[in-house]
């Protein structure tokens, strides 16, 4: 059986269980107020479980999800919401098993939240008050998987947090249940302001490479509230862009972007500046790493220069007219930024006459930059790949 066929069989018997929960004289109705073939109370009250069950067999995957939802909708129950949410995803772009041991270990050596007990944050996530205890850990009477977590990680501490979160399922919870943990967990409820940053940069150095990013849906009290979602597909999105600068470099050059993006509305001037700062940052992290010296007073377009000799960028290095274009546009776009901070940027004083700049034109700046940066650090990594695969660059 495959694994959907699987998932979808567990759906059945949990449907069924979840239907047995009633009283038997509930039973008939309630499965044909759910659509399912009428019977007597009689067949009812000789096995419940075996009534709901008989009515399902031969119903789709599809249906059995409907009628897990109907049921949802008036009482909770995670395993059945689980294999929903499981039945639902199946076939689509999912966050793998490697992608999700890497997360796990992001919180070994540190405790999950900062601000707030630990325990705590989980229960925000799991029903662990009615989750079943991992079967080795009963030696202390855990009955629930929250009697077993306090017993290991209060009264003793002898569960790593990769233990933890594996006991708590997050190698085959659902991809809903996964990103439901890690927006709680980057929460600003959950973590102070550098460890909410180092975890959102940490998470999504991961779940880029399975088209993911946990992005920055809004602000509570200034402090950024992160939802992951699909990363866009052809021009970056800023979401994308966060994920690749962050990865890159989680401080610095990642720092600037998110200045960059907050000041387009309130600062246009100093998101222009910013945008010429960026580039020239990214610039100088990939000569440094490529080892190519460049003086302290070079200007971005004395940098960009160098860097297009490194990564093979320069138009004049290609015969085909279409590449020669593309590029000849990359580098003016590169010179034409560096002249808008002159022009429009507030780093240098224009006097009372000089034009001031709108937020339509901070996010043309801003977003060009940061495109051009996702494509300097995309195409130095892609060279790097080569290199240590053997394969000339």
């Amino acid at each position: 059986m495959t694994t959907m066929g699987r998932q979808i069989e567990q759906l059945r018997t949990t449907v069924a269980t979840a239907i047995a929960d009633h009283k038997a004289y509930e039973v008939p109705a309630l499965c044909t107020s759910l659509g399912l073939a009428e019977g007597t109370e009689t067949e009812a009250f000789s096995s419940k479980y075996q009534y709901a069950l008989k009515r399902l067999r031969g119903h789709s995957g599809a249906d059995l999800v409907e009628i897990a939802r109907t049921l949802l909708d008036s009482r909770d129950n995670f395993e059945m919401a689980e294999l929903v949410a499981k039945v639902t995803d199946f076939g689509a772009s999912a966050v793998n098993e490697l992608t999700r041991k890497r997360i796990a270990a992001v919180f070994n050596g540190a405790p999950l939240c900062t601000e707030m007990e630990d325990i705590d944050l989980i229960r925000r996530v799991w029903p662990i008050a009615t989750m079943p205890s991992p079967s080795h850990a009963t030696a202390f009477s855990e009955e629930t998987l929250e009697d077993a977590i306090f017993q290991h990680t209060v009264r003793n501490d002898d569960w790593t947090q990769q233990e933890l979160l594996q006991y708590l399922g997050i190698m085959n919870c659902s991809q809903e249940q996964l990103f439901r943990f890690l927006e709680a967990v980057t929460d600003p409820l959950a973590q102070s302001a550098e460890r909410q940053q180092q975890l959102a940069t940490a998470i999504n150095q991961h779940l880029a490479h399975d088209g993911f990013v946990l992005a920055v849906a809004g602000r509570i009290s200034g402090s950024p509230k992160y939802q992951v979602r699909r990363l866009a597909k052809g021009v970056p999105s800023d979401a994308e862009i966060t994920a690749t600068l962050g990865a890159f470099s989680p401080e610095d050059i990642s720092d600037r972007w998110r200045a960059a993006l907050e000041r387009r509305s309130t600062d246009p001037a100093g998101a222009i500046t910013l945008s010429r700062t960026l580039l020239e940052d990214v610039c100088k992290w990939v000569l440094t790493e490529a080892a190519v010296p460049y003086g302290d007073k070079d200007e971005l377009p004395t940098l960009y220069k160098k860097l297009a000799g490194v990564l093979n960028l320069a138009p004049d290095a290609h015969t085909e007219q279409v590449f020669k274009q593309i590029l000849g546009n990359a580098q003016s776009i590169v010179e034409s930024l560096g002249a808008l901070r002159n022009k429009l940027g507030d780093a240098h004083s224009g006097g009372p006459k000089k034009a001031k700049p709108q937020p339509r034109h901070a996010e043309l700046s801003v977003n060009l930059a940061g495109t051009m940066a996702t494509f300097l650090v995309a195409t130095w990594r892609a060279k790097q790949d080569n290199v240590s695969g053997g394969v000339a660059s």
